[in-house]
């Protein structure tokens, strides 16, 4: 994956954002953000989101596997130095009854807020939607938390419909 990168002037500092595609060594800062990203969802829905203790812990291994995948996309970005933003995704196999045997699955997205509005998240997708091309998917899909109005207007703005509903029943 090739080296994306934009300047931006913020306030008399000229401030470089780097896109790249993540590596083994990066999982540790991605854990980071992978801990407020499942703080956020639990704060959403407790019941939906009832990670077990240090998810991102538990994710390290799925990341570094990710990272070694030609055909999951993880991407960060980085600002001077400091990763900033991730997504992760990966081809996912679809059950048999349907045309479409594979697509492309955004996993998490997640950009800390003091970066956000800044076309960070568009950014990764579209890196993810090339890997996805490059995979042979014909589809992207995801998923987004009830309470992620902002999420949905995003995803939509990129294209993204709603075609299906979670809904949960506790027992």
């Amino acid at each position: 994956m090739g080296l994306d990168w934009s300047s931006e002037l913020f306030g008399n500092k000229l401030c470089t954002m780097i896109y790249r595609a993540a590596t083994a060594e990066d999982v540790p800062q991605v854990q980071l953000l992978v801990k407020k990203i499942c703080t956020l969802h639990q704060s959403w829905d407790a019941k939906r989101f009832g990670y077990k203790p240090c998810p991102e812990e538990i994710y390290r291994d799925w990341l570094v596997d990710r990272a070694n995948d030609e055909r999951s996309p993880f991407f960060v970005a980085e600002r001077d130095g400091r990763l900033v933003a991730y997504l992760v995704g990966s081809i996912e196999v679809e059950i048999p009854i349907y045309w479409i045997t594979e697509c492309g699955w955004i996993h998490d997205l997640w950009v800390d807020e003091e970066y956000r509005h800044e076309g960070i998240a568009r950014q990764l997708l579209m890196l993810s939607v090339e890997v996805f091309k490059k995979a042979g998917a014909s589809q992207v899909r995801l998923q987004t938390a009830e309470a992620n109005d902002v999420g949905r207007q995003f995803f939509s703005s990129l294209g993204f419909r709603v075609c299906t509903r979670e809904m949960l029943l506790e027992l």
